[in-house]
């Protein structure tokens, strides 16, 4: 499993304007085909009036790709939205970008710039952000040892998911893969080994 995951932080709208065309991006997270399909329908019924509502979105891993010029000339804006996507190397991502005509044509180059340029501004508008893998951990202790894991937790950036206080002190974390091994050993060492964290689980995380 890769350690790092780059995707958008939330949805992302934009606007340009290039030779009387308006141009409207529109950039989401999604995880599936159904998700990414269900969103490029809301977005074209949201532009009914448009001539083109373009898009293009690849989910993790690269593994499926999807685009559509949406009548207009082919390769001039589906593959051009979904290279942005890809050079800007962020997963599970789907943007629409929709066009108003202007009257005036903008000839294949000019359509690659504009749907290229829309879908950027779009994705910049989305926030990308780049989570790391972390180690979800559990950790049973004494109150008296508490404040003092929870120390040594601080100091590996470790993320509390929760604490129970009944007769003993449980604590459920997540630190990064990269630094679990480090933090289980300081905890081992500090208590002479009376504490041992248990591995509970994975997942991706964004965390300063």
């Amino acid at each position: 499993m890769p350690k790092m995951y780059t995707t958008v932080e939330h949805d992302g709208t934009a606007e340009f304007e290039e030779k009387k065309s308006l141009f409207i991006g529109h950039a989401k997270r999604v995880t599936t085909e159904d998700e990414a399909f269900e969103f490029i329908k809301e977005k074209k019924k949201e532009y009914f009036d448009a001539r083109h509502n373009v898009y293009g979105f690849l989910l993790s891993g690269g593994q499926t790709a999807r685009y559509s010029d949406d009548g207009e000339p082919q390769g001039s804006a589906g593959i051009p939205v979904l290279d942005v996507i890809r050079k800007s190397e962020v997963e599970d991502v789907c943007i629409v970008v929709t066009r108003y005509f202007g009257g005036i044509l903008l000839g294949t180059g000019g359509l690659v710039r504009a749907y290229s340029h829309t879908a950027k501004l779009a994705l910049d508008a989305a926030n990308i952000v780049t989570y790391e893998k972390y180690t979800e951990m559990s950790l049973v202790c004494s109150y008296s040892d508490y404040q003092k894991l929870i120390s040594v937790l601080e100091g590996f950036g470790a993320v509390i998911d929760g604490t129970d206080f009944s007769d003993e002190v449980r604590l459920r974390y997540a630190v990064k893969e990269v630094l679990c091994d480090a933090s289980t050993k300081k905890i081992c060492e500090i208590t002479a080994g009376r504490i041992v964290p248990i591995q509970t689980g994975g997942r991706f995380d964004f965390h300063a």
